[in-house]
């Protein structure tokens, strides 16, 4: 975890996963469950690039076959990703659910077993593992991107009985979700986009179902807003994130709450990308830092160190500073 105080929230850094996204611990949750079933078979998922990498990785640590259906337009170093754990790397249509389709083609054809990259129960419980790291400290609001819904229903689950209020987040014109928990199942054209790891035409079955009973709220965010909060994540607390990892923080601007934590769902964003988000959107001016009295400062970050000594160390507010990361 990480506080941004420029964002007065808290940051899950999921960017610095060995793949760069959350989506490894699904991946690797449901690969383990079909090893302990007897399941031994070929493993064949779609995904826009981060389910990929984590079902690559995954597979390459288990010694399990995998091959990934990415759609035309995947980011390259999403590809690249995939191809270094040694996947097999096919690429079928211009969307998810284009290559969604072709993946459950195959898999029928050749025997394969199809993992969903989020329609799936050890999918989801894998994801859950996310809620249950952040448990410990109780957060009274978490907020999550959404696309096909696996990390809001496995965060939900793990974190709604504790009272913590879960809010989603969904970019304007690729919002599949909002429109289902609001009965409108159609499918829909998703529009071009910066977080092209929410580009879901229709969410799933299970993660429909379970992200209407337990989110309190879906925020909608605007695609400028995405590009500013992803350059001010960059520029002022020095964190790098795709476009689907910087929805949450997006949306938090919207949300209250004492202790607010959003997730920062991956950092696989191309250099390009990047590069000419950098140099052409112009944030608006950080907030200035809050002046804290020593008391405050020490309660926050080192609440159980002694007090120090202004006699013998008159420019120290603590002894000890801590931050935990994982």
């Amino acid at each position: 975890l990480h506080y941004a105080e420029r964002f007065g929230t808290w940051l899950k850094l999921e960017n610095l996963q060995r793949t760069g996204s959350y989506k490894v611990r699904g991946a690797l949750n449901a690969m383990l469950a079909a090893l302990e079933r007897g399941d031994e078979r070929p493993v064949i998922c779609a995904s826009a690039g981060n389910h990929a990498q984590g079902v690559a990785w995954a597979s390459f640590r288990l010694g399990v076959q995998a091959i990934t259906v990415m759609p035309h337009g995947a980011p390259a170093t999403k590809i690249a990703g995939v191809q270094h754990w040694g996947a097999t790397v096919r690429q079928h249509g211009n969307s998810y659910d284009e290559a969604y389709a072709f993946a459950r083609e195959l898999a029928e054809q050749n025997g394969y077993r199809f993992l969903s990259a989020f329609d799936d129960p050890d999918v989801i419980a894998g994801q859950g593992t996310l809620g249950i790291e952040l448990a410990p400290h109780a957060p009274d609001v978490v907020i999550v991107p959404i696309g096909g819904g696996g990390l809001a229903s496995g965060v939900a689950l793990a974190l709604k009985s504790q009272g913590v209020r879960i809010i989603g987040a969904q970019v304007e014109g690729v919002d599949s979700m909002a429109r289902a928990i609001k009965g409108d199942v159609r499918e829909i054209a998703p529009v071009a986009t910066l977080a092209d790891g929410v580009k879901v035409k229709i969410p799933g079955f299970l993660t429909r179902r379970l992200c209407a009973s337990l989110l309190d709220d879906v925020v909608i965010v605007r695609e400028a807003e995405l590009r500013e909060t992803l350059v001010r994540l960059a520029l002022e607390e020095h964190v790098i994130a795709e476009g689907a990892g910087a929805l949450a923080l997006a949306a938090g601007r919207r949300v209250a709450g004492k202790r607010k934590c959003v997730v920062v769902s991956g950092g696989n964003i191309d250099a390009t990308v990047l590069s000419t988000l950098l140099s052409e959107v112009r944030p608006s001016p950080p907030r200035k830092p809050r002046r804290r009295n020593a008391e405050r400062l020490r309660s926050r970050v080192a609440p159980n160190a002694p007090r120090p000594s202004r006699n013998e160390h008159p420019n120290i507010i603590a002894p000890a500073v801590e931050e935990t990361l994982w």
